[in-house]
């Protein structure tokens, strides 16, 4: 019998606390605990890349860390972004500028890493550079030409 541990996280800017089972995966707490379902469960194994999302500012597969791992940091999921674009970041008008997204399940995770894909190269990428950055992130509809170009969009565009 596991016991409960207490957690306190920063989601999109705002202070959490619950009681977890100490196995609980982040993915699980976002969606179930603090009901932001923008966060995907994919495949549950780190393969797709739907749960991607940022913890203190650096990318993460959320289905392979613990919420008790992420305890005092900082998360931000996709409800989390916003911008100068109608209340919309960069990396989300790219995707909807440039058709950057068909059944919309992958897109989340892709939103989320293509910023932190952004964030961590100061912008300057190559198409084949955003490609290699996005890799890890699955889309089966096969709309990764697109995904590049919304990316590209966001990173010509971006306020400076």
């Amino acid at each position: 019998m596991s016991r409960s541990v207490e957690v306190s996280i920063v989601v999109n800017g705002r202070r959490t606390s619950h009681s977890v089972d100490p196995r609980t995966l982040l993915v699980h707490y976002l969606r179930d605990r603090e009901r932001l379902t923008g966060t995907h469960v994919g495949c549950d194994t780190s393969n797709c890349g739907a749960c991607t999302v940022m913890v203190d500012g650096e990318t993460v597969k959320s289905c392979t860390i613990l919420a008790v791992q992420a305890d005092g940091c900082e998360v931000t999921t996709v409800e989390g972004l916003s911008g100068p674009f109608d209340g919309r970041s960069a990396v989300q008008e790219g995707f909807r500028q440039c058709h950057g997204l068909q059944c919309g399940y992958c897109t989340p995770g892709m939103l989320m890493a293509a910023t932190g894909l952004i964030e961590e190269s100061g912008g300057e990428l190559s198409d084949e550079e955003i490609r290699e950055g996005l890799e890890g992130n699955l889309c089966r509809c096969t709309g990764y030409e697109m995904i590049v170009r919304s990316v590209r969009w966001a990173i010509d565009n971006a306020p400076s």
